[in-house]
């Protein structure tokens, strides 16, 4: 039997301060990740949510805002996870700093306002 090792390149680290954080792990869905050059990723620093801090067989989402103000947001996914072949295995950061900078997308006010325990320095 063969086994072979992929790389996505370099690791891009969200964290601000690398010796202070909290990581989950949790299940990613692969449900509406478009895929690109073959492969479905969910880049890291994307901002998850659905469910999976109550329960752990929860697949996590894309968090979403909604139009009353609030959002379904849990944590900021750790690293990038292939889901080409479905979901797939991934540390969702739940406490921590981190880096504006390095997120695919920016927090909105109402995703900042439930993840209480993560702050976002720029």
């Amino acid at each position: 039997m063969k086994f072979t090792t992929e790389k996505f390149g370099n690791k891009k680290g969200i964290v601000k301060f690398p010796d202070h954080y909290v990581n989950l792990a949790v299940t990613v869905s692969d449900a509406g990740v478009s895929a690109q050059n073959g492969k479905k990723i969910v880049p890291a620093g994307t901002i998850l949510g659905g469910g999976v801090l109550e329960d752990d067989t929860v697949l996590a989402v894309k968090a979403t805002t909604e139009e009353e103000g609030g959002s379904n947001a849990e944590g900021v996914l750790f690293e990038d996870v292939d889901v080409t072949h479905g979901p797939a295995s991934g540390a969702l950061l739940i406490h921590g700093f981190v880096a504006l900078n390095k997120l695919p997308t920016a927090p909105t006010a109402e995703e900042k306002a439930v993840l209480k325990q993560i702050t976002f320095v720029r």
